[in-house]
């Protein structure tokens, strides 16, 4: 399969748009440098809060004030915030994921990529899905927090989920192994594909909890565990000091 570097692809946006168009044949397939290739099942990304994880529910129910919901996809945890009267908006590069959201009865949506956006202030960022992919590789993590605090008020807060992935790298004798071309265990890089498309190569980063709240200190935010899933996840609240 051929990749045309000069446009990229809008994978997710002709996925969420088939679906709710009601052409819905097959799924996101994920090609990852860590594991095998897997799947995004389009479905999941249309679900209603009674199918979301235990994470993203406490995440929505800490969501308060003026949000802004970073990478919102389909729109599934900005509509669920709509519906219960709160001030969101919806950031995502997505053009035809934002379009889905909109006619799914979406109010704000923008469509930017998250260190080009400067437009607003807000009292939760929420950043789920793993979120901390958003922040690319470990030596980036510092860019990105410092252009999230600008867009927080005073007190304001990130609710972010990710998983330590660790566990990944066990050896069936209880060593692990680590990929010395990588400066942390959690960098991962992925390509997507959909149909007869596929996404330039990007990086995304899974941090586990200690060195989230590490590098939140250093960059002006207390850290906190909010919750722990069942598989090495686990939910944080950032707040801006």
């Amino acid at each position: 399969m051929e990749t045309n570097n000069s446009v990229e692809p809008d994978i997710f946006g002709a996925a969420l748009y088939d679906y709710y168009q009601n052409n819905y044949t097959e799924d996101i397939v994920v090609h990852s440098s860590l594991t095998e290739d897997d799947e995004i099942p389009v479905p999941y990304l249309f679900r209603e809060f009674d199918e979301m994880p235990i994470l993203e529910q406490k995440a929505l129910e800490l969501a308060k004030g003026k949000v802004l919901d970073i990478g919102s996809g389909a729109g599934s945890h900005s509509l669920y915030l709509q519906k219960k009267g709160i001030d969101v908006t919806g950031l995502d590069s997505s053009k035809g994921a934002l379009e889905v959201a909109r006619e799914r009865g979406l109010k704000n949506v923008v469509c930017s990529r998250l260190l080009d956006y400067k437009q607003d202030t807000y009292d939760t960022l929420l950043v789920l899905m793993n979120g901390t992919g958003i922040f690319e590789r470990i030596k980036l993590v510092g860019d990105y927090l410092k252009h999230l605090k600008t867009l927080l008020n005073l007190g304001g807060q990130i609710l972010i989920d990710s998983t330590d992935i660790a566990f990944m790298y066990e050896e069936e004798d209880g060593s692990y192994w680590r990929d010395a071309s990588r400066d942390y265990y959690g960098e991962v890089t992925f390509s997507l594909s959909y149909k007869d498309q596929e996404s330039n190569s990007f990086d995304w980063l899974y941090l586990d909890f200690e060195t989230l709240k590490k590098l939140s200190k250093e960059n002006g935010f207390d850290c906190e565990l909010v919750l722990e899933g069942k598989h090495y996840d686990y939910l944080a609240r950032l707040i801006k000091t």
